[in-house]
């Protein structure tokens, strides 16, 4: 065989690689409104950036006739690119090949280009479309699971981690995404479960649809697995892109400030006004969110799970921040049990990351409950006391309005090391509200009056409550708040602190790790 047979040979080969398991399973692919691997990744990454390992790569085993076919790349597309001129490596579970089947081979390819990642300092995206662990491998398949989800331990906190469920993901395979920083899901075409509705209805007698037992909407809305649903692929696939704009390339380096045409020193009247004359009346807090960011652009995290905290990226003079903001508009804003695994888990990302967190306080306290108290919103509850506490990114933080009780010191308060903690004019700052307060103080003072005089009696004491400790200088009298600020000028004082602190120092303890209360 002279060069240019062999020549030709290798691009025989590679064409006979990018089919996957062949035309008529890509044509079956597409019927489903999915794309394949290469599809995928070439839609994720700068054009003609990708660069791929491991096309000839097949299987070696010989179990229950599976020898007898053999595929180029065996199931996973790897390699690396670049997102936006930044390296990314990246791999994509090819659904046409032994429909996305994990095996030993599958596993090292997948390894290989996370131990890549690692030694690189590069962001990490996995693409998942697979029917699970190959049946013919046995044992092998099991292990090809436990190397990689080691890896993704072992990345954790070191390069972002993006997840991506354009498919079936099930089984053992669904703890890789579990473990990563963002996981995305598209409508209709994706699931994840440990186990599919065929073994519940012989285990447990419950008859369920794979819909609602994995699909996106369940992991959006009631479990929290899937921090963005996206309508279809395309928009996923944005999402990825989108998240990268905010994060580092890796824990030792920090995040792209961008340039920015949105005046940093912008007064925004409407928030003057924004907080209801009621104190019991809601507002949304992301119109607050929208009006003090860049040209208006938010990044939701979780948008349709725990309602009543918001969290989310966003960019303050082009510098990338994450938000955590409780949400008058449900449920008064109260923190509740998944609230606090929400906004906990967004606190600990955006420090591995070293992006800074502002945290917009109106909290009216933790949910009351016996349901609460026994699903352990105690052990929930100081999650999130833990993440505001143990990380050391600039730390700014605004009370708008409530911020009672013990739900006060856990929104990211002055003695949570808070760096810059701002009030505005309407805040109330006390251990319980008024109402509350008085109840409980003069609850012997008021017997044996009659109606008439302890329904006065109350709404004097409950005004002179007011007057003491629904404001905001009652802390800033103890140096608790560092300033109360006109709501206006929330945004320059913002950018303002963060450049202060761009150059900031904190250190924890040194230790082994921390023992979260999980």
């Amino acid at each position: 065989m002279n060069n240019q047979e062999k020549i030709n040979q290798l691009i025989s080969k590679r064409e006979e690689a990018a089919l996957g398991g062949g035309q008529k399973r890509i044509d079956s692919q597409h019927k489903k409104g999915k794309y394949t691997a290469r599809e995928r990744i070439e839609m994720v990454l700068d054009e003609g950036s990708f660069e791929e390992f491991d096309m000839f790569v097949q299987h070696r085993s010989t179990n229950l006739g599976i020898d007898k076919q053999h595929f180029l790349g065996d199931g996973v597309v790897t390699g690396h690119g670049t997102i936006d001129g930044r390296v990314v490596f990246i791999y994509a579970q090819d659904f046409t090949i032994f429909g996305g089947s994990l095996s030993e081979t599958f596993a090292n390819k997948i390894c290989k280009v996370m131990d890549l990642a690692m030694k690189v300092g590069a962001p990490i995206i996995g693409i998942n479309d697979s029917g699970g662990a190959r049946i013919q491998e046995g044992v092998n398949s099991l292990a090809g699971y436990a190397e990689i989800f080691q890896r993704n331990i072992m990345a954790s906190g070191v390069i972002p981690q993006i997840s991506a469920i354009f498919g079936p993901c099930a089984g053992g395979a669904v703890y890789s995404p579990a473990l990563t920083d963002v996981v995305i899901m598209s409508n209709e075409t994706s699931y994840m479960f440990v186990t599919g509705p065929k073994v519940v209805k012989t285990v447990t007698g419950e008859v369920i649809s794979t819909e609602e037992l994995g699909g996106a909407s369940v992991h959006a809305t009631k479990s929290g697995v899937a921090h963005f649903r996206a309508d279809d692929e395309d928009e996923g696939i944005l999402l990825i892109r989108k998240t990268l704009e905010y994060l580092p390339q890796n824990n030792l380096e920090d995040p792209i400030q961008t340039e920015c045409n949105d005046p940093i020193d912008r007064l925004d009247d409407i928030l003057n006004s924004i907080i209801p004359e009621n104190a019991t009346e809601a507002y949304d807090v992301k119109d607050v969110i929208y009006t003090i960011v860049d040209n208006q652009e938010f990044l939701e995290f979780q948008r349709h799970y725990a309602k009543n905290i918001v969290t989310g990226y966003a960019k303050f003079d082009g510098m990338p921040v994450g938000i955590v903001a409780n949400q008058p508009n449900y449920l008064a804003g109260v923190l509740d049990v998944d609230a606090s695994r929400k906004a906990a888990r967004f606190v600990r990302f955006c420090d591995a990351f070293n992006v800074p967190v502002l945290t917009l306080v109106d909290v009216p306290g933790f949910m009351p409950g016996s349901r609460q108290e026994h699903n352990g919103i105690i052990t929930h509850g100081a999650k999130l006391l833990f993440a505001y506490g143990e990380a050391t990114v600039p730390k700014i933080t605004i009370t708008l309005r409530k911020s009672y009780g013990g739900a006060h010191d856990v929104m990211s308060s002055k003695q949570l090391r808070g760096d810059l903690n701002y009030a505005w004019p309407t805040a109330e700052i006390a251990v319980m509200g008024p109402k509350g307060a008085v109840e409980v103080l003069e609850a012997r003072s008021v017997s044996g009056m009659s109606i008439e005089e302890a329904t006065k009696y109350i709404a004097e004491k409950e005004k002179e409550y007011t007057e003491k400790f629904a404001n905001p200088y009652e802390a800033a009298r103890y140096g608790y708040i560092d300033d109360v600020i006109e709501p206006r000028n929330t945004r320059f004082r913002i950018i303002r602190g963060l450049k202060t602190l761009s150059t900031k120092k904190d250190t924890n303890p040194p230790k082994k790790h921390s023992n979260i209360p999980l």
